[in-house]
């Protein structure tokens, strides 16, 4: 019996050598690319470089401020202008507000002749009872009334989330909150309340079933998709639908005046494919470098000067991402507010004052 003979290379069909290659280099750069990595193009095959940032200049990423309302009880606070229809008349039926620094009565963290701050945070430079009464002054901006119930939590820049209206949970103003970084409720009768000094306050309203949340998220919150998360458990709990829900990003602070570190933007990209997105070069030293030129002159080679570009987190576009991702359309997300360090005069901000800082307090609520 005859064996077989294989066949000859000739026989079979060839894949250029030279293709294959270019193909897989291709691949190789597109796994590169998600992650922000470019291949080194000298032949070292173990080392890569990352792609540049964009670079931006502080001022165009600084947010534009609207006037805030003054309340008659002398509140200053901000309202959704696109959620004016929710809550008219006597026929709406939504709460909701952005508090300020202005029309309070704390005097921990402004000069002796200025007038009182509305601090809403149980800070160790206020007074308990100051700020138990200028959180009933916002309650009643808010709500018309002061005796509204207000629902806090202790934050803890996490992902954890409660429902209040349970008698676990629906603690008052002067009994120890629960922890957690997200509220939500069905009930009508309650504000719900997030405070900040910084951190992204991101409220939520279901326009079918009237069901509200109120979420806190800085860079951490975001990062364990606090907010992404709560629109899960809104339609988990209460079967909120996507297309019914609409959005409003609070106060906090800008891609203007967050610098980070590159442990946060590793942390960013372990967890979003879009990551780098979110962040920019900014060269804070520009506006001094122009003014005192002499003060950035060195020995050293150009390039090698310790000062340079810091690395800006663009934390509201962060969430509002989440929020798309979730299911809302862009157009039922608004962004209320402005950069918090940016406006020490109307906001408080933990950088912009180094820790000593009051807090602001972004509310929601069912009309009874």
């Amino acid at each position: 019996m005859r064996r077989s003979l294989p066949a000859k290379p000739s026989d079979a069909v060839r894949i250029p050598k030279q293709t294959g290659q270019a193909a897989a280099i291709r691949d190789i750069d597109a796994l590169f690319e998600t992650a922000g990595l470019v291949r080194n193009q000298r032949g070292k095959a173990a080392v890569t470089r990352r792609r540049p940032f964009e670079r931006a200049d502080r001022s165009d990423l600084s947010p534009h401020v609207v006037s805030p309302n003054k309340a008659p009880n002398g509140v200053w606070y901000f309202a959704v202008p696109a959620w004016a229809k929710f809550g008219r008349n006597k026929t709406g039926w939504l709460w909701h507000g952005f508090s300020t620094r202005l029309g309070g009565l704390t005097s921990a963290y402004r000069a002796q002749d200025a007038p009182g701050d509305l601090n809403l945070g149980f800070t160790p430079a206020d007074d308990r009872s100051t700020v138990l009464r200028n959180r009933q002054l916002l309650v009643e901006a808010v709500t018309g009334s002061n005796s509204t119930p207000l629902i806090t939590l202790r934050q803890i820049h996490s992902s954890v989330l409660m429902i209040a209206g349970d008698p676990s949970t629906a603690k008052g103003q002067s009994a120890s909150p629960c922890k957690g970084d997200g509220l939500m409720t069905a009930e009508p009768g309650l504000l719900l309340g997030i405070q900040t000094a910084d951190c992204i306050p991101v409220l939520v309203a279901d326009r079918k079933r009237r069901v509200v949340a109120a979420f806190h998220a800085g860079w951490r919150g975001t990062v364990k998709r606090i907010v992404e998360n709560g629109i899960g458990r809104m339609r988990l709990e209460f079967g909120c639908r996507p297309q019914d829900l609409v959005a409003a990003i609070g106060p906090g602070i800008g891609p203007c005046c967050y610098s980070v570190g590159d442990e946060v933007l590793g942390e960013f990209e372990s967890q979003f494919v879009y990551a780098r997105d979110l962040f920019c070069e900014v060269d804070d030293a520009e506006a001094v470098r122009r003014k005192y030129p002499m003060l950035f002159l060195t020995q050293r080679a150009p390039g090698h000067s310790p000062m340079g570009p810091s690395l800006h987190l663009h934390l509201v576009e962060a969430n509002r991402r989440q929020l798309l991702d979730a299911g809302l359309e862009a157009s039922a997300i608004q962004v209320v507010g402005g950069c918090t360090s940016c406006n020490p005069d109307l906001f408080f901000s933990h950088r912009a004052a180094h820790g000593h800082t009051g807090r602001m307090m972004s509310v929601i609520g069912i009309r009874p």
